[in-house]
């Protein structure tokens, strides 16, 4: 029973989340290729044997893997030594298609086509990602409005830097570094990511406002999961009451400015703390991995069931849950994928900069170089997460009490 609990919770919202993902993600790449004309091979979903597969009639071959991690898009010309091809590559691939008799072939393959046309490709799947995640935040706000707490403060730590920067009970924040404040939440979004770094508050305290600086210091921080992590901390206490919660309404056009705000938002605080790591500011032990994405969406999962009193309303609020966990991890995965290292997205986007730029690829013998390169890091990366979400999961200390 405790293994079916397991799956139900965890392994399928997984499955459900990473692989809406990353479907959309491909379909990016193959709808732009489609539209310009490129011939497209094979649409992978996942790795491994197949547990479904057909071939399309303009000769697509469509594939799922059980393995329900990755996806491709192969297009025409992918399956040789051309697939990070120089001029010499194009120049035999071009000669061995008019010796075959398919020379009308040439102007749907992908290495054939123009350099603005490959890079719409490239950047499709990403883009994708994103308009996923506004399609998503949108949704939720025209359909349910925007939760605004107060950012009145309730209790204050003794000895916190909240404390130390004379923060008091009933104090009302109205601005962050110059920037107004909406609500608690958005408030702790901006400190958890500046330990040791000082804040600037502008504050109502009664009749007046004043203006007090506090620099957060890292502790450990509770999500709404109840699960720890080391991040920048204030001390400064919220209780969430009915009349102070305000909904804001959208309408359409009003939801989808949201919801691109809400991606560009996730981005930008993604941009801050890898920027914070590379400084030494931040630790790297929040990146997660597959494991740690599972963990999330399974701990959702169970959250939505303990706060659910009945199946309806547990089913409801499971998908609600997993559709705004799907919106932030497609920014996520759309983020990484422009990331200029080779393997990824971005890194085909630069090697097609350097050929707009010399008129030529890049020699075959330098690309094959840097996509090894690029799949290093992408696998250490990889790697590192995953130690990361053993850690967190408590696995070594599970085996240190096996083998005591």
């Amino acid at each position: 029973m405790q293994i079916l609990q397991t799956i139900l919770l965890y392994l399928i919202p997984f499955i459900i989340v990473i692989g809406v993902v990353i479907t959309i993600h491909e379909l990016g790449h193959f709808l732009a290729a489609r539209a310009l004309g490129t011939k497209v091979d094979r649409f992978a979903i996942g790795f491994g044997r197949p547990l479904a597969h057909w071939t399309d009639k303009l000769g697509t071959h469509w594939r799922i893997g059980w393995i329900p991690i990755g996806g491709y898009v192969r297009f025409a010309g992918d399956d040789n030594a051309a697939s990070i091809p120089d001029a010499d590559d194009l120049a035999a691939m071009r000669r061995q298609l008019v010796e075959e008799g398919r020379a009308a072939e040439i102007g749907s393959y992908f290495h054939f086509k123009p350099i603005w046309q490959r890079a719409i490709i490239v950047a499709a799947g990403p883009f994708a990602n994103f308009l996923l995640a506004i399609a998503i935040f949108a949704a939720l706000l025209f359909a349910f409005g925007e939760p605004i707490s107060s950012t009145r403060i309730d209790a204050v730590t003794a000895g916190s830097p909240a404390a130390q920067a004379g923060f008091r009970k009933d104090d009302v924040i109205l601005k962050v570094d110059g920037k107004s404040i909406r609500s608690f939440d958005e408030l702790t979004e901006k400190v958890i990511l500046s330990s040791d770094t000082p804040m600037t508050f502008l504050v109502k305290r009664g009749d007046g406002e004043i203006t007090l600086t506090a620099t957060p210091r890292r502790g450990v921080v509770y999500d709404k999961l109840g699960r720890p992590q080391k991040l920048g901390k204030l001390g400064l206490g919220h209780v969430t009451r009915p009349d102070e919660i305000t909904i804001r309404r959208y309408n359409l056009p009003e939801a989808i400015v949201g919801g691109a705000q809400r991606t560009v938002s996730t981005i930008s605080t993604t941009l801050v703390y890898i920027g914070r790591m590379i400084e030494g500011r931040e630790r790297a032990d929040q990146l997660a991995g597959p494991l740690g994405m599972a963990q999330l969406s399974g701990d959702l999962a169970r959250h939505a069931a303990d706060v659910s009193p009945d199946l309806a309303t547990f089913v409801v609020n499971g998908l609600l849950t997993l559709f705004e966990l799907i919106g932030v991890i497609s920014v996520g995965i759309g983020f990484m994928n422009l990331l200029p290292v080779p393997v990824l997205d971005g890194g085909h986007l630069l090697f097609y900069g350097y050929e707009a730029v010399a008129r030529r690829p890049l020699a075959a013998k330098v690309q094959a170089a840097g996509y090894r390169v690029g799949l290093a890091l992408v696998l250490g990366l990889m790697l590192f997460a995953t130690w990361n979400d053993l850690q967190r999961l408590r696995v070594f200390n599970l085996f240190g009490r096996l083998f005591s």
